[in-house]
């Protein structure tokens, strides 16, 4: 359990209708953990008539008796700017703003005047928007920001006799999307709360009984933990009440394509005859942003024009596998017995013997190798196989994939785009299961022929899923893996065949001095460190992927694979650690959920990448592979990296459990020990004598000091490989 305060020291919070209910409770707990709070009230009525200062002032009393620091404010939220100047003159700065004021003019629709309609509208979403909006450039310079804006069940779901309030608390919804999407770049966050609280609005609306259940304090907490600078939630609804918080998303069902062929139209008849289609939300699906809905949209009528153009031939690769090309696969993408989350991918005889996710992807190099794909589906141009690079790939499950099957992939080539140097082949391929029929996998993968550009085509993609960046922040969580020699002689037994990969005059035809790895046998890899990070190894879990291959890897390497979470969303990025070249790129997983994992810790610690990450990947292979001597030592060590005299990086090696992991230790820890990255890497090659290190103050020792002379053998048997 995590035990650390969550504090605000140096941060000034702005809180609009503070002087009562919610408002008053987020100031006084913002007070209470070290914030500077500028409270605002204009100490109206609940229907937005009169003022007074005595409700601010009493709340920022009471802030001040308890030793915290505060103002009163008693602007109108039209006055945004005032509010604002309030906070910077008296405090010089504004980084959190609290919109949190409301009033209601309850009526039916038709006897709703236009006051009552504006009012709710200037106080509810304009005078939101004129807040933050004062507040928005100093977020922007200060590289920080965090806004909470009030929604209500009333405008997600209505409610009779508040039309105005409804439509204005979707607003505020709307209004949150985009100021999330615009203040991400500048590390500015912008949440919805949708709270049920006891307050001035609702003393007198519901039931007595359950009013008492209502306490704003239950809610506030979880408003602090949105506005922390540790919390990166962002653009996201929470709704909240009785010490209950959960999360809100909008969703669309699958639908229906209405029409049979490109040319037709659509008429009132067929809409009524599918209509049951269009509604069903068995499926239904979260889209994370209006590119991705438009991108399905394009990839529709794509789909439908692709039908019966006679120039994109559809190609089929039938494909039949059993557990023994499942755990070949595992095998050909690291999985290892050392990984307890990874048994259930290697044994048939398992509990939960699963396929990996990815095996599909192999599908893609099989069909383009198999099949007359490129060649056929992108007439007039004349392509040079030899020279044809992966370079991105997208994955998207629909059902639980069988272990053992009988599948058929359908292959299209979707558009051909000029990018001067080569042309880029989008291909398109769906699965399908044999015995049932159902659509069991959508998968895209883009092709770069060098040397075919220049043709004249389009430049950019019309439908093609995009790649997404990972967030500038520091990662919540890395995986390091050394892969073998022969990997690639492994990987390739799963079906890519292709020469590059094991033949050196091919490779070196290609411009390599070696052959090199697979770029999917990488992507294995970094799905299955997400997988045990975010999903406790379940592949059940994974809902969709996209990554770019930037470099190439060999056989050999380290691959580190470093992760941001957002929501259901892992980004990733994975690292050949040898070299620090970033080979995968613009990549991220979507799971269905997310679980935490009891073997692997922290992943949230957002730790750096240094030079000696690879020192512990190489000590994490020994200790898999010599389990018996390693009992031997039979202590947790707990290492900080630091680098110009900054902690940068904990390692864990807990001796006792056999594991080795970056991350602070979970229990009790035997020895800790600090030492500079580049001085960390000079005691592994064996170029510095740990002792000599030790007098002169380079390694720095605490606890059992006698047990670290134990570590000697697991260093020394490292050197040869370092």
């Amino acid at each position: 359990m995590v035990t650390n305060n969550l504090r605000f020291d140096g941060r000034v919070v702005i809180v609009t209708g503070a002087g009562a209910g919610l408002g008053r409770a987020y100031a006084l707990l913002f007070g209470s953990r070290g914030a500077s709070v500028v409270v605002n009230d204009l100490g109206g009525s609940r229907h937005g008539d009169g003022s007074s200062t005595k409700v601010a002032d009493t709340v920022v009393e009471e802030i001040r008796r308890a030793g915290g620091k505060a103002v009163a404010n008693y602007d109108n939220v039209l006055d945004g700017d005032k509010i604002v100047k309030t906070a910077i003159d008296a405090f010089g700065r504004v980084d959190i703003v609290i919109n949190n004021a409301g009033i209601l003019r309850d009526k039916s629709f038709v006897k709703m005047s236009d006051k009552d309609w504006d009012l709710i509208h200037d106080v509810h979403l304009k005078g939101s928007m004129r807040t933050t909006k004062a507040a928005w450039p100093y977020f922007r310079e200060q590289k920080f920001g965090r806004v909470i804006l009030t929604s209500s069940n009333s405008g997600l779901y209505g409610n009779f006799g508040q039309a105005n309030y409804s439509a204005a608390k979707m607003g505020l919804v709307g209004l949150a999307n985009t100021l999330a999407i615009e203040g991400v770049k500048n590390n500015i966050h912008t949440n919805v709360i949708v709270p049920t609280a006891g307050s001035r609005l609702t003393e007198d609306i519901v039931p007595p009984d359950f009013f008492e259940h209502l306490k704003p304090e239950f809610i506030a907490p979880v408003v602090a933990w949105l506005c922390h600078d540790d919390c990166m939630e962002n653009g996201s609804i929470i709704e909240s009440a009785i010490g209950w918080a959960g999360k809100c998303h909008i969703v669309r069902s699958d639908g229906f394509m209405l029409r049979k062929n490109v040319n037709d139209l659509v008429s009132p008849e067929a809409v009524r005859d599918n209509w049951s289609s269009v509604t069903n939300m068995q499926n239904a699906k979260r889209y994370g942003s209006i590119q991705e809905v438009t991108g399905e949209i394009m990839t529709t009528l794509e789909a439908l024009k692709s039908r019966e153009s006679s120039s994109q031939k559809e190609m089929i690769l039938h494909t039949k596998y059993n557990f023994r090309d499942a755990i070949l696969y595992a095998l050909g993408v690291g999985a290892t017995r050392q990984e307890p989350r990874d048994i259930r991918y290697l044994y048939e005889n398992h509990d939960d013997f699963s396929l990996l996710p990815t095996y599909y992807v192999t599908f893609g190099p099989m069909g383009c190798m198999s099949t007359n794909l490129l060649q056929d589906g992108v007439p007039g141009m004349q392509l040079d196989l030899s020279r044809i690079l992966h370079g991105e790939q997208y994955l998207e499950i629909h059902k639980k994939l069988p272990a053992e099957g009988s599948v058929e992939s359908r292959f299209k080539v979707l558009e051909v785009l000029d990018k001067g140097k080569g042309a880029l082949i989008v291909v398109q391929y769906e699965t399908y299961d044999v015995a049932t029929g159902d659509k069991l996998a959508t998968s895209q993968m883009a092709a770069f022929a060098v040397g075919s550009g220049g043709f004249g085509g389009p430049r950019n993609s019309s439908h093609a899923v995009p790649c997404i960046d990972p967030p500038t922040r520091k990662p919540c969580a890395s995986v390091t893996q050394k892969t073998s020699q022969d990997q690639a002689a492994l990987y390739r037994l799963s079906g890519d065949y292709n020469p590059l990969h094991m033949d050196d005059s091919f490779a070196s035809m290609a411009g390599y001095s070696t052959p090199i790895l697979h770029g999917l046998c990488t992507l294995g890899f970094s799905i299955r460190h997400v997988l045990q990070t975010f999903a406790d190894g379940d592949s059940s879990l994974f809902k969709a992927m996209k990554v770019r291959f930037a470099k190439p890897v060999l056989p050999g390497q380290t691959l580190r694979t470093d992760m941001w979470r957002n929501g259901n969303r892992i980004h990733f990025q994975t690292t050949a650690v040898e070299n620090n070249s970033n080979v995968l790129t613009g990549a991220y997983v979507d799971l269905k959920d997310i679980r935490s994992s009891p073997i692997r810790s922290n992943v949230c610690s957002a730790a750096k990448n240094l030079e000696s990450d690879a020192v512990f990947a190489q000590m994490s292979d020994y200790v898999k592979s010599h389990p018996e001597q390693v009992k031997k030592i039979n202590g947790v060590f707990h290492y900080v990296i630091t680098a110009n005299g900054e902690p940068q990086v904990d390692w864990t090696l807990d001796l006792k459990k056999g594991v080795v992991y970056k991350g602070k230790p979970e229990g009790k820890v035997d020895t800790t020990l600090t030492i500079d990255d580049k001085d960390m890497i000079q005691l592994a090659l064996g170029k510095m004598n740990p002792q000599m290190a030790f007098m002169k103050g380079k390694l720095k020792i605490k606890g059992n000091i006698m047990l670290t002379q134990k570590l000697k053998s697991l260093i020394d048997a490292n050197k040869p490989k370092l």
